[in-house]
């Protein structure tokens, strides 16, 4: 029979929830359509919703979840997801949220196709959308299971009503929804834990945490200390590459404003465990046999994964109960928002856009988007409801994250000059075989390779594979790289070898992103009067290439027009009479002879007037 007064609580908080993701959406700009507006807020989001939406990326149901389980379950020892989100968002902050907003990138794998082109930057988006897509279904299955065992609501219906809501506010309002929907989420969870503990911790069936007989704290066992560890690098580096993360770097008014908000959302991931971990360490000290529970006791996996619920449904009053349980419930409904948000994103700019459409117009991609939502929140659906081992899937998918994308960016971000696609090519394949060769036990995929230390009777590895594999990863793409560079231009494989065309057989008409001027300006330069920009992040998007100002190198202040004006003039004639210079090697005088084509041939020929018409041509696009 269902229960009434747990359906009121959670039709509420969905309805909280629901309108304040509708009125969000309607803080985008009118008629404003654009990517960054969609996609990134129009890069406009200030400094308290920021910390919020930022803290959120890890912080949802699977978090607070898996938090308790993993308590009751193992003990605190083995509670490394808040410390290794906590630093994964540190060190986020510290070596790629300047740098990747400093470029003024529209999502996560623009560097990626940047570097190693856009059909390898496809290939590349496959982990990272199965991560997203296998992360929301399993936000999704733990939500509809909650629901039916607290409610006896069929978990079919729950979890379709959640996907319905979440994909409705999302398609709406894009990253607005998403954001300001984060706000609510994270005061749900903490006022609706928190107001559940005290009873909690109050029942008669508890016993004290400081007890001999409740070791909620745990210990790790010597031959599972590598185990243990590669799981804590897999949390800490693994947890960076994920749009959901750069969604909201880039959504920064400013790159030190997105370090920033990297450090303190750190914090409040620590902050937000408190409560799950305290429930998991009353669970642990309650004697379920005793309470109104009467399932199987010892608690069973099934049981375990649904702790958090049970401590509030057994050990609360019903009105304190149903509270916490809507509060939650609601939250967890939300943080699948951003997911799916994450894996339109990058489908409609890095696969559609870069490989099908480069021509394609702004509207054209923010339908594609908004069509994609639909399909990603569809398939996630599909998958909440149709396949048991959804962690296991969202498991090895977080490993690829991990082993194939983590060494990848950090390269590309840092290093850019040391690799090429055929490294990339080659460090995919060795990473996807080493991790798949390593076998999924929740998937039932066997293990090809018994690394050092495997155990037999749980078909674990114990040997840090994972870590190895993302390793390997970093050395083959660097090594290959070197190779193949090496290779072209000693002249040992001819230039029609390089099937890539990413060493010496690159064509003519593009020339890559660089490093960002002091200025903060990036200047795309075209040869020849068909020029064709390639790459994510030649794509001149709203404030972004070609000369105009970078946004992310503003101050938070809005500068006045006339001297942003000045500015941007400034800049263009310093870049035109660059260019003059390097084509005719002279600081731009009358005649220059032939300097090679287009735009540079009026140059030379005007002189001094050709550098002034240039100059105010590129001023007048650039607003």
């Amino acid at each position: 029979m269902i229960n009434i007064a747990g359906v009121v609580s959670i039709v509420l908080f969905y309805l909280l929830i629901l309108v304040v993701g509708i009125w969000a959406g309607r803080k985008k700009a009118a008629g404003n359509d654009s990517e960054e507006e969609v996609m990134l807020a129009g890069r406009s989001i200030g400094l308290f919703v920021g910390i919020f939406t930022m803290t959120a990326t890890w912080v949802g149901g699977g978090y607070i979840n898996g938090t308790a389980e993993a308590i009751y379950t193992s003990g605190l020892v083995w509670c490394q997801a808040p410390f290794g989100y906590a630093l994964s968002l540190v060190f986020g902050g510290i070596f790629f949220a300047n740098p990747m907003r400093k470029q003024g990138y529209i999502t996560m794998l623009d560097p990626l196709q940047d570097s190693f082109g856009e059909r390898m930057g496809g290939l590349l988006f496959l982990p990272a959308l199965c991560g997203e897509v296998f992360w929301a279904a399993g936000i999704l299955a733990a939500l509809g299971a909650t629901l039916s065992v607290i409610i006896d609501m069929d978990h079919r219906t729950s979890v379709i009503l959640s996907s319905c809501i979440a994909i409705f506010y999302t398609l709406f309002g894009g990253l607005y929804s998403v954001a300001y929907t984060d706000v609510i989420q994270l005061f749900c969870i903490f006022i609706g834990l928190w107001m559940c503990i005290p009873f909690a911790w109050a029942n008669d069936h508890v016993k004290s945490l400081s007890s001999m007989e409740v070791d909620w704290i745990g210990h790790v066992e010597p031959e599972k200390q590598w185990f243990y560890i590669d799981y804590g690098l897999l949390l800490i580096f693994g947890g960076i590459p994920w749009q959901v993360y750069f969604q909201r770097v880039l959504s920064s008014k400013t790159a030190g404003r997105a370090q920033l908000l990297s450090y303190v959302a750190a914090a409040g991931c620590i902050l937000m465990a408190i409560p799950p971990v305290l429930i998991g360490a009353i669970a642990k000290a309650t004697a379920w046999n005793e309470t109104a529970y009467v399932g199987p006791y010892p608690l069973t996996v099934d049981q375990t994964s649904m702790i958090l619920p049970m401590v509030l449904q057994y050990l609360t009053p019903d009105f304190v109960s149903f509270f916490g349980l809507g509060a939650v419930s609601a939250a967890v409904m939300s943080s699948a928002d951003s997911s799916v948000l994450s894996a339109a994103s990058m489908f409609a700019r890095n696969v559609y856009k870069l490989i099908f459409r480069q021509k394609a117009s702004e509207m054209e991609i923010i339908w594609v988007m908004r069509v994609a939502i639909i399909i990603v929140g569809i398939l996630s659906t599909i998958m909440a409801l149709t396949i048991p081992s959804i962690y296991g899937l969202w498991s090895m998918c977080s490993d690829l994250v991990y082993v194939i994308l983590f060494p990848q960016l950090l390269m590309v971000v840092h290093f850019k000059k040391h690799c090429n696609t055929y490294g990339s090519l080659a460090a995919y394949i060795v990473a996807l075989f080493i991790r798949l060769s390593g076998g999924e036990a929740l998937l039932g995929l066997p293990a090809l390779i018994h690394f050092p230390g495997y155990d037999e009777e749980t078909q674990t590895q114990l040997f840090p594979f994972r870590t190895t594999a993302m390793l390997m990863s970093l050395i083959t793409l660097i090594g290959v790289s070197w190779w193949t560079k090496m290779m072209f231009e000693s002249g040992k494989l001819p230039p029609n070898y390089d099937y890539f065309r990413c060493v010496v057989n690159i064509p003519e008409d593009v020339q890559r992103v660089g490093e960002p001027s002091e200025a903060g300006e990036q200047l795309s330069v075209m040869a020849g009067p068909l020029a064709r920009s390639y790459g994510a992040a030649t794509m001149a998007g709203k404030d972004e290439r070609n000369g105009r100002i970078n946004p992310a190198l503003e101050s938070d202040d809005d500068l006045p027009v006339a001297e942003a004006k000045r500015m941007n003039q400034q800049t263009a004639q310093a870049q035109v009479q660059k260019m003059l210079s390097k084509a005719t090697g002279k600081g731009g005088g009358g005649d220059c002879g032939t300097a090679g084509g287009g735009v540079v041939d009026i140059g030379c020929n005007l002189g001094g007037q050709g550098m002034a018409v240039l100059a105010a041509e590129h001023d007048n696009t650039a607003f």
